[in-house]
């Protein structure tokens, strides 16, 4: 009788233990759930401060754009008007040619949400790889664009600004001046300011024969995180 009390006690004892652990297993689970919860939340948020920023980028990306192709209309406006006849061609015509000839815009866009990314432990919350890979290659991919860019102002400020600054008054009506030699609409110097300028414009655009492609490589990198943060943003975590 007292071997069949002891038996009783160890079951109890045993079942208490079980009881035990499962209640410690079960706290663990939920308490690693709240955590999941907790970070699945903060990543919501910073998908969707990425959202915006990349939003905003994508709209300013498109009026540089817009900026470029509009100069690059008006320089292929004024090299198929040459070669220029100064004794008969309207100044009224070249002038036409000359009003975005030489606009610039550049793109300087928003990076306070993905530098605080990249640069910190937040960036561990971000649970897509191929968003994480986007944001890493981000630096490189506008570097590239960039470049193209600074080669663009510099061949305008350095070079072609000072040629037409050195023949054309850059008030009192330009080519209306009655200083201004009509014989420089003639030259190849004059040529040269829209063909080179052209170039640059064609190679920034990816229209160029080099097959250069950094616009269209930011465009889809834009359009990537654009798209995996909405995706994220529409997947609501209660």
């Amino acid at each position: 009788m007292e071997k069949n009390k002891t038996v009783k006690y160890l079951k109890y004892a045993v079942g208490e233990i079980v009881l035990v652990m499962i209640g410690i297993l079960l706290a663990l689970q939920v308490s690693n759930w709240n955590q999941g919860r907790k970070e699945a939340n903060k990543e919501q948020l910073l998908l969707e401060a990425l959202h915006q920023e990349f939003l905003e980028n994508r709209t300013q990306l498109d009026s540089v754009v817009f900026v470029h192709e509009r100069s690059l209309a008006h320089n292929e406006y004024m090299i198929s008007l040459f070669p220029i006849n100064p004794e008969t061609i309207n100044i009224d015509t070249v002038s036409k040619g000359f009003q975005y000839w030489g606009n610039w815009s550049t793109f300087n866009p928003s990076q306070g949400v993905i530098k605080s990314l990249v640069n910190s432990s937040t960036f561990e919350l971000i649970s897509d790889p191929e968003l994480r890979v986007l944001l890493v290659s981000w630096e490189d991919v506008l570097a590239d664009y960039k470049e193209e860019e600074d080669i663009a102002v510099q061949l305008l400020y350095d070079h072609l600004f000072p040629e037409l600054a050195s023949n054309v008054a850059w008030r009192r009506g330009g080519m209306k001046d009655d200083r201004f030699d009509k014989n420089y609409l003639a030259t190849v110097d004059f040529e040269n300011l829209f063909f080179r300028r052209a170039g640059i414009l064609n190679t920034i655009l990816g229209l160029d024969s080099k097959g250069n492609n950094e616009l269209s490589q930011i465009k889809v990198t834009i359009d990537r995180i654009l798209e995996l943060s909405t995706i994220k943003t529409n997947d609501k975590i209660l």
